[in-house]
């Protein structure tokens, strides 16, 4: 990498600036923040794109992806299986390169474009006083910078999706939301054992039971589900950009108001994604035979590990394919995603977010370096005691990824990266302080009572 010193010194220089104003209590205009991170990303794109180096997936995945929606031919079949999502971010590429922009400036605009509209979304998440310092400070991280300008990896494109979604979700009003404020649960159990299972069920399922209340329209009920279409239809474009959003779903719907907002926001999620795969006939000329292979492609995922975490001491810090310990860390994300859904039920949507999220970082056993972006938002939205040991570790130790070792041979850069990959090891435990341990319950006020025959709402508007 030939700007490698640069590209550090402005990152730095960025960090220090982030942590002296987290010191200063500033509070810039927001349109400081945004133009202070856009010159940061330009700056750090334009030499990126003139660099000798160029990122292998950026260049034998993502590329081939681009060139073949401009050809007209299915981005996920010609690239070879090297971009396995749908084909929403190949038909931007595509139209960039029609345009006559070069691959490594259209590539890399698709993401940084992104990144810098993640700026003021992540200024509304946080809401509050100090949204403007955050989104500073978010404009100043290091990662973002490198994933979206170096890397040219897609996150930022699923994040500003995402996170879009929960700004929409959560509506008007003070930024603090309660999770589930009614136990369902405990109710249900209070009804079998005042009126057995036999009698319980009709006042659950039947009419005038829970259910049936819980569907019935309210005040301002059009509005609502348009709230709920709208940020359904927005998470839906994150899922795709990439897979990994459906992470965001829970906290997504416990920021909506009620059931039948839930509701409509979960269609249209699905919706987006499908039209875009039932679409491709027409916008990728992928011929209706070819679709099952285009499905199939998609959900190949391969057992690569030994990038992060607790797998690289299993394979002497290299890559390797291990069904074995792809399937047990998988099962461990599942089974942990749910203990942490128990625990934070009832914190603020964005604090379980950002529960889910860490705690998955912490038990993947695959992981390349942009996914640490994933509660990047999140984290510098609503910081948490350990938050910032939390971004200097990971930026600290994805910078020597990208900045130290690209300046080596292959055969160095794979030593290098067996030292490098058994001590991110070192990240987990950081990751696990850093989530929101003394936010498992939010402070902010339930819904009012409900009135007589209606079912209370799960979370406030």
């Amino acid at each position: 990498m030939d700007y490698a010193l640069l590209t550090g010194i402005v990152l730095v220089a960025g960090v220090a600036l982030a942590l002296v104003a987290q010191w200063r209590d500033w509070r810039p205009p927001l349109i400081v923040a945004i133009l202070v991170g856009a010159a940061v990303r330009v700056l750090i794109m334009c030499t990126s794109a003139v660099d000798t180096w160029q990122p292998v997936d950026f260049v034998e995945s993502f590329r081939p992806a681009g060139e073949a929606v401009l050809r007209g031919q299915d981005p996920v079949l010609a690239s070879e299986g090297g971009w396995h999502f749908l084909p929403t971010i190949p038909y931007v590429y595509g139209i960039l390169l029609w345009l006559g922009i070069p691959w490594e400036y259209a590539g890399r605009l698709v993401t940084v474009v992104s990144d810098i509209v993640l700026i003021p979304l992540v200024a509304k998440l946080a809401g509050g006083p100090k949204a403007s310092l955050r989104a500073l400070q978010y404009a100043l991280n290091p990662l973002a910078v490198l994933i979206a300008c170096v890397h040219g990896q897609v996150e930022p494109v699923a994040l500003v999706f995402g996170v879009a979604a929960f700004v929409v979700a959560r509506g008007p009003g003070g930024p603090e939301r309660p999770g589930m404020v009614t136990d369902v649960v405990a109710r249900v159990r209070e009804g079998v054992a005042a009126y057995g299972v036999r009698g319980s069920v009709p006042r659950v399922l039947g009419p005038g039971g829970m259910l049936h209340r819980a569907l019935l329209p309210g005040p301002g009920d059009r509005a609502l589900l348009r709230r709920g279409a709208l940020a359904g239809v927005l998470m839906g474009l994150a899922l795709c950009a990439k897979s990994w959003p459906i992470w965001l779903i829970p906290g997504m719907l416990l920021l909506l108001p009620n059931l039948r907002a839930r509701i409509a926001a979960l269609f249209t999620t699905g919706l987006v994604p499908l039209f875009f795969l039932v679409t491709l006939p027409v916008f990728a000329g992928t011929s209706l035979q070819q679709i099952p292979a285009v499905i199939d492609t998609i959900r190949d995922i391969r057992p690569i590990v030994g990038e992060y975490g607790w797998t690289p001491w299993f394979t002497g810090g290299d890559w390797a394919l291990r069904p074995d310990l792809a399937s047990f860390g998988t099962n461990l994300i599942y089974v942990s995603v749910i203990v942490v859904l128990v625990l934070w039920r009832r914190a603020d949507p964005i604090d379980l977010t950002t529960a889910v999220l860490l705690v998955f970082m912490v038990m993947t056993p695959r992981l390349g370096a942009q996914y640490l972006l994933w509660f990047m938002p999140f984290l510098v939205a609503r910081p948490t005691r350990f938050a910032w040991p939390a971004i200097l570790a990971v930026c600290l130790w994805s910078g020597y990824g990208y900045l130290y070792m690209t300046q080596f041979d292959v055969n160095t850069w794979w030593e290098l990266h067996s030292y490098w990959s058994r001590a991110s090891i070192v990240l987990l435990p950081i990751l696990a302080l850093a989530m929101p341990w003394g936010r498992r319950v939010s402070a902010a006020p339930g819904p009012p009572p409900a009135a007589p025959g209606r079912l209370t709402a799960t979370s406030s508007a």
